[in-house]
């Protein structure tokens, strides 16, 4: 039975450690793509001499065009510029538009039946945009960021509460920016709501780093961004799709209606299959969290009609 495959679009930190996790866990023989000459060529010559010593069959190849793609079953878009010290995500609105307006039209002519997770930041507006160049029904093109708003969250959580974070469960929702919304209500320790574990003061104080979650590390870095947390977080949604595990996650989603949003691409939690986004799951917000999710899916929007305005 032939490897299903996966297509990772950029080649830099995140895309090549993405593609990296999706070798060794052996998920999908993958074609890992670059603009710069020889820069996926050669950090994917280099994953495979890393197989014998970490025991994997799966194949990578790097390319600096979109040939080889065809067929892909996934595919990760991550290409774009990285945020500097003092950027917010939105910064990166017109260099960004452009580069994944032509990954995409250029990767769904050779593989139609791919779904698409992106990466590539303001993200929320970035899988709007390539919803609309691509042309596929919405619930194959899917953003990455509630996973990984959701991970920091748990990261947090887990810090404050001096609990493993094996045991927590946390809940982001809405764009993928400082409008997030982490939920209290639906996090949880072991089962337990983080608000019968933490104070409302400590509570608050995660909600907030939570946000700044991003800014936080690019600050660190001064001349990148993260790219561990998010790589995971892409693998775990092309490992759901792949698997066709039914895994219910927060992802960016394309709302027709649900949470009474309409038109938008938002960080909602979905049941995420081979399909794509095969539901996605309304659940009972509190009259704040509800209102915060309606001020960034507007957020979200706003942006949206700027991008497609000068695309």
């Amino acid at each position: 039975m032939a490897r299903q495959k996966v297509t990772v679009v950029g080649a830099g930190h995140v895309g090549a450690t993405a593609a990296q996790r999706i070798v060794e866990k052996q998920l999908a023989d993958v074609v890992l793509v670059d603009i710069v000459e020889g820069l996926a060529q050669g950090k994917a010559l280099d994953m495979m001499q890393s197989a014998a010593t970490e025991g994997f069959d799966t194949q990578i190849i790097g390319s600096d065009n979109y040939d080889q793609t065809h067929n892909s079953d996934v595919i990760i878009v991550t290409a774009g510029i990285a945020r500097k010290p003092g950027m917010s995500r939105d910064d990166l609105v017109a260099t960004n538009a452009k580069i994944v307006s032509s990954v995409v039209e250029q990767t769904v002519a050779l593989s139609p039946n791919a779904i698409y997770v992106i990466v590539s930041n303001p993200l929320d507006a970035m899988t709007f945009l390539a919803w609309k160049k691509s042309g596929l029904p919405s619930e194959r093109v899917v953003g990455m960021a509630g996973v990984l708003d959701s991970s920091r969250y748990a990261c947090f959580i887990a810090e404050e509460a001096k609990c493993s974070i094996k045991d927590v469960r946390a809940m982001v929702l809405g764009g993928h920016g400082d409008s997030m919304v982490p939920v209290p209500e639906y996090s949880t320790v072991n089962g337990i709501p983080i608000e019968q574990v933490l104070d409302a003061q400590t509570i608050e104080k995660i909600n907030e780093r939570t946000k700044h979650g991003g800014a936080e590390i690019v600050k660190y870095l001064k001349t990148g961004s993260a790219y561990y947390a998010p790589s995971a977080s892409a693998v775990a949604m092309a490992e759901a799709i792949l698997l066709d595990s039914n895994r219910l996650i927060p992802a960016c989603a394309y709302m027709n209606g649900e949470y009474g949003l309409q038109d938008v691409y938002c960080g909602v939690p979905v049941i995420l299959n081979k399909h794509g986004v095969q539901k996605i799951v309304e659940i009972e917000l509190r009259d704040e969290s509800q209102r915060a999710l309606n001020e960034s899916a507007n957020g979200v929007k706003a942006l949206c009609d700027k991008i497609l305005a000068t695309v």
